[in-house]
């Protein structure tokens, strides 16, 4: 039977609560496992859950859990009436002449309104409470102004940017499939281990620090860009760490590929995502993918810059080593697919230079736009908290910013 529903979404007594109990959460996760789960059971999901509160990105406050519930109830007898957590994300604003600030970035993710209460106008109302408090400094102690919040829908583009959260212009990425390789060995890319990946992210945030800083066309008046820093890349490694255990008793060592020399080398840092079980033939094909959750290709004039079609044949030409370097990384990234059983590689948002050189490999790669599902969405803040007028252009929109 369905609860009462004893207070309607324009209640003045709904009140957006943080950090629901331990026994609310279990009752959230509970609720959501049916949608979220993926490969594992509803005890295993539960697990997760609490295991990823401890992640880098999600600890030390950097997760929120947040609950849409009667204000004038205690702790336990609140009906949860919609759910959803925000992570900090560090992210850099550079405006036309190159005038960097550092900011804070809102990831909202897992926003889920019961089946009983949707269609009530809780998830709006959620939402909105949710803006009021992101753009005015949420948790303000831990420095750094509120530059915007971001979020991926699974329910197309038009009920989140209602809210205010504007799909951004492109929502695409580029599928392969795996490749069964005979001696992985005779691969011409290294496989990154975990132990490698604090100096890459540093490297990486390095070099896009130096492009942010460099003024960019007058067209543009601020460009974003969410960092991709450990913490971030742990975070979904400790999410892929803990399905491996469950589905094959052990964790991947590979986290990635490098090739090349240094100043033209590119490296692909990846995690293994596992919607519905491999051992379970009578489930769709095509669900489990070994997604890119960043690219590096060292020397790219077009990363982290607007977005200007493709490189000429004879200007990518400049770049022949990244070319076979970016070649081996993939080839490595398929055989690393085929060999934990999933049935994509996912590469988002390349930049113009990747585009180009995707078009001279042949890595039998397939172009997805996404209307519905994981569509980037983005609420922009001025200074003194309110959307903006004109949203800043968002660089570097890969799926290390997922979440």
């Amino acid at each position: 039977m369905a609860p009462t529903i004893e207070l309607p979404a324009d209640s003045p007594d709904i009140h957006l609560s943080p950090q629901p109990t331990p026994e609310e959460c279990i009752q959230i996760w509970t609720a959501t496992a049916a949608s979220w789960k993926d490969s594992l059971t509803l005890p295993e999901y539960i697990a997760e859950a609490q295991y990823l509160a401890t992640a880098p990105l999600a600890r030390d406050g950097g997760m929120t859990r947040w609950i849409l519930v009667n204000k004038k109830l205690p702790h336990g007898q609140r009906q949860i009436f919609c759910s959803c957590e925000t992570f900090q994300k560090r992210a850099l604003v550079s405006d036309e002449r190159g005038n960097v600030e550092e900011g804070i970035v809102h990831g909202v993710a897992s926003v889920f309104c019961p089946p009983e209460y949707r269609g009530c106008g809780y998830g709006s109302r959620l939402m909105k409470e949710l803006a009021k408090i992101l753009q005015h400094g949420w948790q303000p102690e831990y420095g750094n102004k509120s530059i915007g919040s971001v979020l991926y829908s699974d329910i197309g583009k038009e009920y989140y940017a209602r809210l205010g959260w504007i799909p951004n212009p492109r929502n695409e990425h580029f599928a392969f499939p795996p490749v069964e390789m005979e001696k992985k060995s005779a691969l011409s890319a290294q496989l990154i281990p975990e132990s490698e990946l604090r100096k890459l992210c540093h490297r990486d945030e390095t070099t896009i620090r130096k492009a942010m800083v460099t003024p960019g066309p007058d067209t543009v008046q601020k460009r974003v860009v969410i960092l991709p820093d450990l913490e971030h890349m742990l975070w979904h490694i400790r999410k892929e760490d803990f399905a491996t255990e469950h589905i094959f008793g052990k964790k991947a060592e590979a986290k990635g590929a490098i090739a090349g020399s240094p100043g033209k080398q590119v490296w692909a840092l990846w995690v293994r995502r596992y919607y519905k079980h491999p051992d379970h033939p009578c489930e769709e094909d095509g669900e489990n993918v070994l997604y890119i959750v960043r690219l590096v290709v060292e020397g790219d004039n077009t990363a982290n810059k607007p977005y200007e079609g493709l490189l000429s044949l004879a200007l990518a030409g400049a770049y022949t080593e990244q070319a076979a370097a970016f070649h081996a990384v993939l080839q490595a990234a398929q055989a690393e697919a085929a060999e934990w059983r999933l049935d994509q590689v996912h590469l988002w948002e390349p930049s113009p230079l990747v585009r180009c050189l995707l078009g001279q490999n042949n890595l039998d790669a397939t172009w997805v736009e996404r209307h519905e599902t994981s569509v980037a969405s983005a609420l922009w803040f001025t200074d003194d908290g309110n959307a903006v007028d004109e949203a800043p252009l968002w660089v570097n929109n890969e799926y290390y910013a997922w979440c």
